[in-house]
């Protein structure tokens, strides 16, 4: 299904309702790996900040929400919270043959359905590497969405990263995994760097070596496909640093307070769904 209607993408016209982190993100992306032109993308953001930005790439912002409603494909680049205001604002103006796609966490398919029940729709979970084009995207289409549609979304985030297709009753645990994970990462990296402190390190160097080795053993299992076990086991001599280490974090139940973390955060993900 993903592989038809490649290449569709850039001979969209593309609407970005928000210019925030994300979809600011997303429209740089979009723009610097050449999938879209500037003349094919349109944007509205209230933020004037966010419009000096994205002048920056030759863009001007359009007059209100509802004229972003030219376009083709809208993506709906807002906050849950400011959802519903941008739906009562924009539903009237939806036409049978938009594609509305949503990166607003926890805001159901069937609510997007219920506003556009016209128009195809697909929702989706990126994350905050995005913005460095190294990020993550889970796409769930709705009941009307083509393979054409799912082709074209994918493309997009793509542009600024990787994107599988799942089943929208897993988006939760996505964005508790993925979503929400980046935080995790943050921290993670943080204590590394904190113990090279601690044990001499300057700061800054901590924090270098900590970001890097994070870094390249994510690269290490996606690109050579490498187990996280098996990686662990290749770093583990007998009796050496290493396993040392991990001694201790086994001993803190590290494996279980991250399970957690995710689980807690998918957890108030489906909350915020349900409100």
């Amino acid at each position: 299904m993903a592989e038809q209607g490649r290449g569709r993408l850039g001979e969209a016209k593309l609407g970005f309702i928000g210019a925030g982190s994300m979809g600011g993100a997303i429209i740089r992306g979009l723009l610097e790996a050449g999938r879209v032109t500037r003349e094919n993308l349109t944007f509205y953001d209230p933020d004037p900040a966010r419009q000096k930005e994205m002048e920056y790439y030759g863009l001007e912002a359009a007059l209100n929400n509802p004229e972003v409603m030219h376009a083709q494909v809208v993506v709906l680049a807002v906050k849950p919270q400011a959802m519903g205001m941008v739906l009562a604002e924009i539903k009237e103006f939806a036409r049978p043959g938009h594609l509305i796609i949503s990166i607003a966490a926890g805001v159901p398919l069937k609510v997007l359905e219920a506003a556009f029940p016209d128009c195809r729709v697909i929702r989706a979970m990126p994350n905050t590497p995005t913005m460095v084009g190294a990020g993550m995207a889970a796409l769930s289409p709705g009941r009307g969405a083509t393979p054409d549609d799912v082709a074209l979304a994918l493309e997009l985030f793509e542009a600024v990263g990787r994107a599988v297709v799942v089943e929208e009753k897993l988006l939760d645990a996505v964005t508790g995994l993925s979503g929400s994970g980046p935080a995790f990462v943050a921290v993670f990296i943080e204590a590394l760097a904190d113990g090279g402190v601690k044990m001499g390190l300057p700061r800054s160097l901590a924090l270098t070596l900590a970001a890097q080795t994070v870094l390249g053993t994510a690269q290490l299992c996606l690109e050579a496909e490498l187990h996280p076990g098996v990686l662990k086991d290749r770093v583990t001599s007998p009796g050496g640093t290493t396993i040392e280490g991990l001694h201790v974090l086994e001993q803190g139940g590290f494996r279980g307070i991250v399970m957690s973390a995710v689980e807690a955060a998918a957890f108030r993900a489906q909350e915020l769904g349900r409100k």
